[in-house]
C-alpha cells in the first residue's frame, strides 16, 4: 500500500476516529467520579470553559503540523524543524502513548471481564458491597486479569493491522454512532428515575462554594487529557488528511462530541446515584461497583448495564486504536508496508510492559516504587508528567518553530479562516496555553498552587 493510500476515506470518518481517540476512559470513567468529588456543576462548567479556550486551540495546532508534514509523530518534527532536537517531542509522545496503552489495556480487560460475568448472569441480584467485593476479586485474580488484557489488546491489534481505512476508520464508523445511541438510551432511562432532577441539578447547576484550587487545576488538566493532546496521537491522525479537510471545523466537532459524551455520562450516572441514596463522591469504583448496583435495582437493569459496558468498551477501544497507530506509523513510515507485522510486534510488547500493571492488584500488590503500585506509578507518570510536558512543548514548537504564514496557509486549506480567528487562535496557543500548562505542571509535581 502506498503512502497515498494511508489516508482517511472520508472527512466524517476522520472526525469519528479522532473523536473516538479523545472520548475514552477519561470522559466516561474519570470525569464523572471527579465531578462527584469536585463540586459537580461548577467543575463541569470549568471543564467546558477550559476545553474550549485551551484544548481546542492546541487540537487545531496539532492538526495543522500533522497535515503539513504528512509524516508520523517523529517525522513531523524532523520535517518542520530539520537538524534540531525537536523530534524528541515526537519520541516522547509515542513513548507516552505506548505506556498509556500498557495500563489502559488493563482497565479495558476489566470491562471485558465484567461483560462476560454480566452475560453469564453472575452480576444479578448483587448489592453494592457485593459488587465492591467482586471488583476486588476480579482485578486481583492474575489469570483472569491477564486474559482480559490480552483480549482487549487482540481487538486493538486486529483493527490497527487492517490499516487506516479498512481498520480504524471502519471500526470507528460503527463504534462511535453505536456509543451515542446506547448513551441516549441509558440517559432516557436514567432521567425517568424518581431522583433524576437531583442528579441533573448536581451536574448542571454550579455551586462554586465547593470549588477548590485542586478541582480548578484538575478541570484544567482534564481539558487537555480528554482530547488526547500532548502525545502526538492527533499529529499522527492528521498526517493522513487531505488538504481539503477543514481543520478548525473538524476540531470543533471533536470538542463538541467530547463535551456531549461527558455530559451524557453524567446524566446516565448521577440520577441513579441520587435516586438510590448512594454517595456521589464514591471515587474510581463508581463505574464498577456503584453503577451496577444502581442498574440491579431497575427493571431489566442488567440489560441496561450490559449496554453501558459495551459503550464503555467501544470508547476504550477507539482510544486504544490511536495509541497503537501512533507507534505503528513510526515503524511503517506512514505506509502500509509491514503494517500487520509491526502491529502484532508492538501490541505484544505493550502486553509484556503492561503485565506488572495488570498484576498490581494481585501478585505484585506489595511491589511499590515511590509508595505507588506499578499501575499507579505509570498512570501518575503519563498523566501528571509526560502528557502536560508534551502539550507544553507542542504549543511552544508550533508558535516558535513554524512560521505564522505557514500556519495560516494550513488552516485556510479547506476552510475560510479569517485573520481575526487566526490571531485569536495563535495568541491563545502562544501565551495562554503554555501558562496554563505550567501552572498544572508545577502543581501536580510540587503542589505549588494547592
Amino acid at each position: 500500500m502506498s503512502k497515498h493510500e494511508q489516508q482517511w476515506k472520508s472527512k466524517f470518518g476522520f472526525v469519528l476516529a479522532a473523536a473516538g481517540s479523545a472520548i475514552g476512559l477519561g470522559a466516561i470513567w474519570k470525569l464523572p467520579y471527579v465531578a462527584g468529588t469536585s463540586g459537580g456543576g461548577a467543575f463541569f462548567l470549568l471543564f467546558i470553559l477550559f476545553t474550549v479556550l485551551l484544548g481546542y486551540p492546541l487540537l487545531v495546532g496539532e492538526f495543522a503540523i500533522g497535515r503539513r508534514a504528512q509524516a508520523n509523530a517523529i517525522g513531523t518534527y524532523k520535517k518542520l524543524a530539520p537538524k534540531t532536537l525537536w523530534y524528541l517531542n515526537g519520541v516522547m509522545g509515542v513513548t507516552t502513548s505506548f505506556l498509556v496503552l500498557s495500563f489502559y489495556s488493563v482497565v479495558g480487560g476489566w470491562i471485558i471481564l465484567y461483560l462476560f460475568q454480566a452475560f453469564t448472569g453472575s452480576l444479578n441480584g448483587l448489592t453494592q458491597d457485593q459488587f465492591g467485593q467482586l471488583f476486588g476479586a476480579t482485578i486481583s485474580n492474575p489469570v483472569t486479569a491477564l486474559i482480559g488484557q490480552i483480549v482487549f489488546l487482540l481487538c486493538t491489534i486486529i483493527v490497527v493491522a487492517r490499516g487506516v481505512q479498512q481498520g480504524i476508520e471502519k471500526a470507528s464508523k460503527i463504534m462511535m454512532p453505536a456509543l451515542f445511541i446506547l448513551f441516549l438510551v441509558l440517559v432516557v432511562r436514567s432521567l425517568s428515575l424518581d431522583g433524576a432532577m437531583e442528579g441533573i441539578k448536581f451536574l448542571l447547576v454550579p455551586n462554586f462554594s465547593e470549588i477548590t484550587s485542586e478541582s480548578i487545576l484538575f478541570a484544567l488538566g482534564q481539558a487537555f487529557f480528554a482530547l488526547s493532546l500532548g502525545v502526538s496521537v492527533m499529529v499522527t491522525y492528521s498526517s493522513y488528511l487531505p488538504k481539503t479537510q477543514n481543520l478548525p471545523r473538524s476540531a470543533s466537532w471533536i470538542v463538541i462530541m467530547n463535551i456531549i459524551i461527558s455530559l451524557l455520562a453524567g446524566l446516565a450516572i448521577f440520577p441513579g446515584v441520587f435516586t438510590f441514596g448512594l454517595e456521589v463522591n464514591e471515587g474510581p469504583t463508581l463505574i464498577f461497583s456503584v453503577l451496577p448496583a444502581v442498574f440491579n435495582q431497575l427493571p431489566f437493569g442488567m440489560l441496561f448495564f450490559i449496554a453501558f459496558l459495551i459503550l464503555f468498551l467501544f470508547a476504550a477501544l477507539t482510544s486504544a486504536f490511536s495509541m497503537l497507530e501512533s507507534a505503528v506509523a513510526i515503524m511503517t513510515r506512514n505506509t502500509g508496508e509491514k503494517r500487520k507485522r509491526y502491529a502484532w510486534i508492538i501490541g505484544s510488547l505493550i502486553f509484556v510492559v503492561g503485565i506488572p500493571s495488570c498484576l498490581s492488584y494481585g501478585l505484585m500488590a506489595d511491589v511499590q516504587l515511590f509508595d505507588r503500585t506499578f499501575f499507579d506509578l505509570v498512570d501518575y507518570a503519563v498523566s501528571n508528567v509526560l502528557m502536560p510536558l508534551g502539550a507544553l512543548v507542542t504549543a511552544i514548537f508550533i508558535t516558535n518553530k513554524v512560521s505564522k504564514s505557514v500556519l495560516l496557509e494550513e488552516l485556510q486549506q479547506g476552510s475560510k479562516v479569517g485573520i481575526i480567528f487566526f490571531n485569536i487562535w495563535y495568541y491563545l496557543l502562544k501565551y495562554l496555553i503554555p501558562v496554563a500548562i505550567v501552572i498544572v505542571f508545577l502543581d501536580v509535581l510540587f503542589g505549588v498552587f494547592s
